[in-house]
């Protein structure tokens, strides 16, 4: 049981960005891109697992200054960090193995894929040894991080990745993770004691936090509006421009994770997703209406008789397609 806790396995919530590419690059139904998916997802996870335990071996003193992390098995003596370290080259040996394991044509993981993985490792680790020391760019790295997540979901299935939907998907992570910068500090007793688990946390104040958390939720929801309207070629097998339609959720959520890191009693993303029932459910939520988009968002149009995107010029005669433009290369929306 300590070792399991040791890998973290709450945080692999995170590693879901790998399968973004899965379900906006229409691959749902293609059993073996979901087999690659699930390996890719796998390989995060360990590979993930392997940088946490490095960064605690590293952070053991400092984390006994934290309320929470003081916990954690080496921080409070519970597995010792040369078995630790063993046990960080061991995931990551596997997850660099399991790209090799036959899967769908019966071949591997592709190469770009190890160097998506490989680059994340790295850069986490040059997290934990000193960009986590910079102010801003702490937050920044993390958020690179999580892109580089979609990409090699993205590489695992060999499909394409939309601008903004990495656009989005780093503006989310730098809420997120200003957002949990301003848990560290609320959870910590004063200044001095922030300041000694993490020097960033002494460059930060809980105003500029909720700035800078402000304005990267602003800038969150408007990429993801973009995504929605951002014309596709080739046209998905679905509407995309349907997801507009769930951008209250997206702000609803974005809302709710703003009211409770303001609280002071939550630790950070994964323990607002895991144990906050109404952020959890609009969670759930969206992820259902946009399952039914992805898989029946051409029948849900037809039958709702809105066959083009708000603002749209349609043709006079209701629920049919409308023509493209003369000239135009692209088809039929």
């Amino acid at each position: 049981m300590t070792y399991l806790q040791l890998l973290r396995p709450a945080q692999w919530v995170k590693n879901v960005f790998v399968f973004a590419a899965l379900v906006f690059g229409w691959k749902l139904t293609d059993p073996a891109a979901v087999s690659s998916a699930i390996l890719a997802f796998v390989s995060f996870c360990l590979a993930a697992s392997a940088c946490y335990i490095i960064n605690d071996i590293k952070d053991r003193e400092q984390d006994l200054l934290h309320p929470s992390k003081r916990n954690r098995p080496i921080a409070r003596g519970a597995v010792n960090p040369q078995a630790a370290g063993l046990v960080a080259v061991l995931l990551l040996t596997v997850a660099g193995g399991l790209c090799l394991l036959p899967v769908g044509s019966g071949r591997g993981l592709p190469g770009s894929f190890l160097t998506v993985l490989g680059g994340y490792v790295l850069l986490i680790l040059a997290y934990s040894f000193f960009l986590k020391q910079i102010i801003i760019l702490d937050v920044i790295t993390i958020s690179v991080g999580f892109v580089l997540r979609a990409l090699g979901g993205a590489v695992a299935i060999d499909v394409g990745v939309s601008q903004w939907l990495i656009v989005c998907t780093f503006t989310l992570c730098l809420f997120l993770g200003f957002g949990k910068r301003r848990c560290d500090l609320a959870v910590m007793a004063n200044a001095n004691q922030a300041a000694q688990h993490r020097r960033t946390l002494e460059g930060y104040s809980l105003e500029l936090l909720n700035h800078l958390v402000s304005i990267s939720a602003g800038l969150a929801v408007v990429t993801f509006m973009l995504y929605t309207m951002e014309p596709s070629n080739p046209e998905p097998p679905f509407p995309k421009w349907m997801l507009i339609y769930t951008v209250p959720l997206v702000i609803y959520g974005v809302f709710r994770y703003a009211m409770l890191i303001e609280s002071g009693r939550i630790t950070g993303p994964t323990d607002i997703i895991i144990n906050d029932r109404p952020f959890l459910a609009t969670g759930l939520l969206w992820l259902l209406i946009a399952g039914l988009i992805v898989s029946q968002g051409r029948r849900i149009a037809e039958i709702l008789d809105v066959t083009e995107p708000p603002g749209a010029c349609q043709e006079e005669s209701p629920g049919r397609l409308a023509s493209p433009a003369p000239g135009s290369d692209r088809p039929a929306n």
